[in-house]
């Protein structure tokens, strides 16, 4: 993919995806059809929830869950901001407004439920819980949270496919759970996406909502069903490709073993970085088992220049990135509901701070050696 001695990330694509890519092309069903529906049998079988919808991606799993929530005009919803921008556009895109709580510390970068709790108004209509680099917000508190306001609760498990807590399975535990296949995530489709529900009638509404509103599908008719139908609602095209889902298919049965591949380099950076002084590793007290592992976040020290950290970790061939410029200051939510810097301090200090070093399940011994002695290297020069 790159020149990068050890990337980002890197996407596990082998042959069994490749055969069952060839398989759907052979098929001559591109859409959504049989392999779509199996991919979703699957990851609710995953879950252990009654079922799931399959989407184009995981912005189309949240604002899907927006609307099926009847979420709008007039409407707020409390959110980190400390997230990718997604979130934050599908609920101004419904007309709603967006509202910014802070993150609980530099140890857990997961939206702060007291915060959450402050910022909640009559016109509160929902709560997003982003579970952040793969590990699980305060679920058991945000779900109490929510219920005890009579409002609605969204996993962000964008980071986190079928991740077992003790709060229970990311994504399952509110009343929407939305998931991203994105090619960077650690079950990759390209693109692509899911939602759950707990409530089957909500999740019948998402489904309905995923192809127009329409009250009978392409494949219904494809094998003998009514050739017309009814419109009963607003919906859009969010459905996947059936090339995405098989995709999808051979990560999910994967993902096990690719998990476990993501602990053990956690593991090893959290044994020699720890000691580095200064940088704070978030979420180190988290058990291992209990993430996804979608990012391994760290903060430099005050003052330093991040940029220049990352040059000198570009020399050695390490790639890095910034999960994630905060919401709330970009530009078209500054200008849209006036937000500005120092309206949430903890984010904001943890985002001038925070860099992600290299993560994904085909890293080996040599590569994580890589990249810890290269953070050393970089960390000790003048």
């Amino acid at each position: 993919m790159s020149d990068w001695k050890v990337p980002l990330y890197r996407p596990e694509i082998g042959a069994a995806e490749a055969d069952a890519v060839a398989d759907v092309l052979r098929s001559g069903w591109l859409s959504t059809g049989p392999v779509t529906q199996d991919f979703e049998t699957r990851y609710a079988d995953a879950l252990g929830v009654h079922g799931a919808v399959a989407v184009s991606n995981g912005t189309a799993a949240l604002h899907l869950a927006v609307l099926a929530l009847g979420i709008g005009p007039g409407d707020e919803v409390v959110m980190p901001s400390l997230s990718f921008v997604s979130a934050a556009a599908t609920v101004t895109l419904a007309g709603a407004t967006p509202v910014f709580a802070d993150i609980a510390s530099a140890h857990d970068l997961c939206v702060d439920t007291d915060d959450v709790a402050r910022r909640i108004t009559p016109r509160t209509k929902a709560i997003v819980a982003m579970h952040y680099g793969g590990y699980a917000a305060d679920l058991t508190a945000l779900a109490e949270l929510a219920r005890s306001h009579g409002i609605a609760l969204i996993e962000d498990s964008a980071h986190a496919p079928a991740t077992r807590t003790r709060h229970g399975i990311l994504g399952t535990v509110g009343d929407i759970g939305c998931y991203s296949f994105f090619a960077t995530k650690n079950l990759a489709t390209g693109e692509g996406g899911m939602v759950v529900a707990r409530d089957p009638a909500l999740l019948a509404r998402i489904r309905r909502l995923r192809s127009h509103a329409l009250t009978s599908s392409a494949q219904d008719r494809h094998r003998g069903g009514p050739s017309v139908y009814d419109v009963d609602g607003f919906g859009l095209n969010y459905r996947p490709t059936e090339t995405s889902s098989a995709l999808g298919r051979v990560q999910l049965a994967g993902l096990p073993a690719a998990q476990a591949r993501r602990r053990a380099v956690v593991r090893h950076y959290r044994e020699h970085l720890a000691e580095l002084p200064g940088i704070t590793l978030p979420f180190a007290d988290h058990p291992v088992e209990e993430s996804a592992h979608h990012l391994f976040p760290v903060l430099l020290p005050e003052g330093t220049n991040r940029a220049e950290f990352q040059d000198r970790l570009k020399a050695s061939g390490i790639q890095t990135g910034v999960h994630y410029p905060p919401s709330h200051l970009f530009t078209a939510y500054r200008e849209r509901f006036g937000t500005r810097r120092g309206d949430l301090p903890v984010t904001e200090r943890v985002t001038d701070a925070q860099l992600s070093l290299p993560l994904y399940a085909g890293m080996g011994a040599e590569e994580t050696a890589l990249v810890v002695e290269a953070v050393r290297q970089a960390w000790t020069a003048p």
